[in-house]
């Protein structure tokens, strides 16, 4: 719950309608003066707001647990910079809403509601996310006499209708917003009327692709085919409407937005496996091999783009951190704005259609799916991501290099590496720097999978691999040193691709069952996108993360069961155990939070 404190206004009884509105959003108690207890959120409500119930609302319940302020075009209200969904110091875009939800965290900043309140927190180093009104009415008035043509601005516009529309991201892949957005928001009104939640919608989205993948896998040609890319593609629109019903009904919850995540990167990797074995029975050979490229690639890149957006947060926070306006960085800084300002021109959708964000992915593996078969939808998706990640893991790069912050800044850095105990005792030496460490044990793993690729058997490859193991122990060396650097940002990413890459190489090399190495890989990505969806959501990876061994641990588990004789099962046992302690972990943890969210 939520104690709302109302400012003075210029009128009376849009004073009493602001209170009305609070207590219907859900608000605990109105009052006129800060509490004295600050164990709860607070939200501060300036008495000349005129707006729509569903605006007061959105901020109330806005996800997550941090600061959210209104912010406006224009109007009376406190000269604010947004830039990348945030509020940061700048020159002004906007004026504040005269609504802002304060932070249990954030309280002890807050020292006075009715003074420049945002300009206080943000010199705090207080996060504020940005709440912006579209389709929906909020203005601040000076005089009573302005009151009339604001609310009849508010009543001008039907509510329902527009927060149907407003559920929809504002802006969406090419494929998702002129293929699935323009219907999906009538599914996201009748699972609303049939009182389904957002996850119970997820779970609904997971059976479907599961069954599409089942028909692929199936192998009864074209029209068990046409069959699985239709289920593929309901599947992505019920993974619309899974994030469409929670923004329509303000059903919000960690959880929820945690298991959206690794449902979606669960459900294409359960496809990628299925067309794999579609093709295999079909008697197409490589297709297995496709589909580990895919689903490792693809998890790499993932990394490297959740990385970069969290380097892009902390650069936008701090103004002398801002990316350089010189050089090729901020060329392509300026080009990049420019495009990205130019929405719905035909160079804004090129440019968000080469990422091949999950649209794309989704449409690519369904309509060629359907119309071709497996294999050549494998071959499709794995095309799309190698050239997606070289446009945006280039480019970026080149844009990192002209900022001048850490992606680490107040995290734990050792976490999201996903170090062991192994690499966090060598990490006192504190030899060489992170980047240089992680792009080394990516150099050793390609190498020994060159070896493996080149047939070097017997004794040579176990010698080898053991060898191997050893030498991304390099890695580890600088883990505790600070990651500092913009273009720190790829570590994770460098770490994820040096222990994948040492995976397939011991899958090619000890002939260890395709199926084997897809499904390591497949745990392996599950257990790092815990880590990376629970950092989005300001969480940590909690006690039971440790007993993943860290990469260093199961590297060299892995290679002592290869010397052992034992690839193919030492594979499968991590693989499983993986899986389990990551289903045992993601227990805990929602228990955990639905007994902390029920005190």
């Amino acid at each position: 719950m939520t104690v709302a404190v109302l400012l003075p206004g210029p009128d009376p009884a849009l004073l009493e309608r602001l209170a009305a509105q609070l207590r219907a959003a859900g608000v605990r108690e109105v009052r006129h003066t800060l509490p004295a207890d600050r164990s709860e959120p607070v939200l501060v409500c300036a008495g000349d707001l005129v707006a729509h119930d569903a605006v007061i609302r959105h901020v109330v319940t806005a996800p997550g647990a941090g600061t959210v302020a209104l912010v406006l075009p224009d109007g009376p209200g406190e000269p604010v910079r947004e830039e990348r969904g945030q509020l940061v110091p700048g020159d002004p875009t906007g004026v504040a809403g005269g609504l802002v939800r304060v932070g249990v965290a954030d309280l002890p900043a807050l020292t006075d509601a009715s003074g420049p309140m945002l300009a206080g927190l943000l010199a705090a180093g207080v996060t504020v996310t940005a709440q912006r009104v579209r389709l929906l009415v909020a203005r601040r008035v000076t005089a009573p006499a302005e009151i009339p043509a604001a609310l009849a601005a508010v009543a001008a516009v039907d509510s329902d209708r527009a927060e149907l529309r407003l559920a929809v991201k504002e802006q969406d892949d090419f494929f998702t917003t002129y293929f699935v957005s323009t219907w999906s928001p009538h599914v996201t009104r009748a699972a609303a009327r049939l009182r389904l939640t957002p996850t119970q919608v997820t779970a609904i989205s997971v059976v479907v692709v599961a069954g599409a993948a089942a028909l692929f896998a199936w192998g009864g040609g074209r029209p068990a085919w046409l069959l699985a890319g239709v289920l593929l593609y309901l599947g992505f629109v019920l993974d619309c409407v899974d994030g469409q019903l929670a923004r329509y009904t303000r059903v919000f919850s960690v959880f929820g937005g945690w298991l959206d995540t690794i449902a979606d990167r669960a459900k294409e990797y359960l496809v990628y496996a299925g067309l794999a074995v579609g093709a295999e029975s079909a008697g197409l050979a490589g297709a297995w091999p496709l589909a580990i490229t895919a689903i490792g690639l693809q998890t790499v890149r993932h990394m490297t783009d959740t990385w970069y957006g969290t380097l892009h947060d902390v650069a936008a926070r701090v103004p002398v951190a801002a990316p350089s306006t010189g050089g090729v960085a901020g060329r392509l800084g300026a080009v990049s704005a420019r495009v990205r300002g130019d929405t719905g021109s035909p160079a804004y959708w090129l440019k968000r259609t080469a990422a091949f964000p999950i649209g794309e992915r989704w449409a690519v593996m369904a309509l060629l799916g359907a119309l071709f078969g497996p294999r050549i939808a494998l071959v499709a998706v794995l095309a799309g991501i190698v050239v997606a990640f070289a446009y945006t893991l280039g480019l970026r790069t080149l844009r990192a290099r002209g900022m001048r912050v850490s992606a680490f800044t107040g995290v734990a850095a050792g976490e999201q590496r996903d170090d062991g105990p192994i690499a966090r005792a060598l990490s006192r030496f504190r030899v060489g720097g992170p980047l240089a460490g992680a792009v080394a044990a990516v150099l050793v793993a390609a190498l020994f999978l060159a070896l493996a690729y080149a047939g070097l058997g017997g004794g040579d490859l176990r010698t080898v691999t053991l060898s191997a193991a050893v030498a991304l122990l390099v890695a580890a060396l600088p883990a505790a040193a600070p990651h500092d650097r913009p273009l720190d940002y790829l570590v994770p990413a460098a770490l994820r691709a040096a222990e994948y890459l040492f995976v397939i190489a011991i899958g090619v090399g000890f002939d260890v069952p395709a199926w084997g190495t897809f499904l390591l890989l497949f745990a392996l990505a599950l257990w790092h996108y815990d880590l990376t969806a629970k950092l989005e959501k300001r969480e940590t990876g909690g006690w039971l993360h440790r007993w993943g061994l860290g990469w260093d641990g199961r590297v060299l588990v892995l290679a002592l069961g290869c010397a052992f004789g034992q690839a193919a099962a030492t594979t499968v046992t991590i693989a499983a155990y993986l899986l389990f302690t990551f289903a045992l972990g993601s227990v805990i943890w929602w228990r955990n939070r639905a007994a902390m969210a029920a005190l």
